[in-house]
């Protein structure tokens, strides 16, 4: 029996951050780093990070929704994120590093807004949920040494993590 895998989009704040709590899980075939949802084709590292493209930061995940299907995907996403902040994630500021669920079906458009409206009425955060839910746009991928950040240089993923106060956000809200 053939496989039939789909894909799914989420705008986290700082790529190297969002690819390994996906990464290693069964039925996640590839996480891929790259940017999405700005005007520019083909944009570079250096062009998304000036904020200029309309790009974000994002990661792109090919996936068997038989073994693990689109509401769990959004479940482990909410856990990663900040979704009450418009101005970037932890010490990464900018409109290229916001949160977003880039949708590619109205089954994917509904389940994330369904999601959203959950966690807002779920009392867990006191501020606003922020994060935007966006038809797909073109997704680029992230220059090689991009990918795969946290095995290629484990120590710095370690200390980007911490320092930007990504992980104790996550312990902070979701617990370990």
């Amino acid at each position: 029996m053939t496989k039939k895998f789909e894909t799914a989009t989420f705008a986290g704040g700082c790529f190297w951050c969002m690819v390994k709590p996906f990464d290693t899980l069964p039925g996640i075939e590839k996480v891929i780093s790259g940017y999405t949802g700005g005007t520019v084709e083909h944009p570079s590292y250096e062009q998304v990070k000036t904020g200029t493209t309309g790009h974000m930061e994002a990661i792109h995940i090919t996936y068997d929704p038989q073994l693990f299907p689109y509401e769990k995907l959004l479940e482990l996403y909410w856990t990663q994120v900040d979704p009450t902040d418009d101005g970037g994630q932890f010490f990464d500021r900018g409109s290229n590093y916001r949160t977003a669920i880039f949708y590619e079906n109205e089954q994917q458009k509904r389940l994330a807004e369904q999601s959203k409206r959950e966690l807002a009425l779920s009392g867990r955060f006191l501020k606003p949920i922020v994060t935007r839910i966006l038809p797909a746009a073109p997704f680029y991928p992230a220059e090689e040494e991009h990918q795969k950040f946290y095995k290629k240089h484990p120590d710095r993923y370690t200390a980007e993590r911490i320092e930007s106060g990504r992980d104790a956000f996550i312990h902070d809200n979701w617990g370990s």
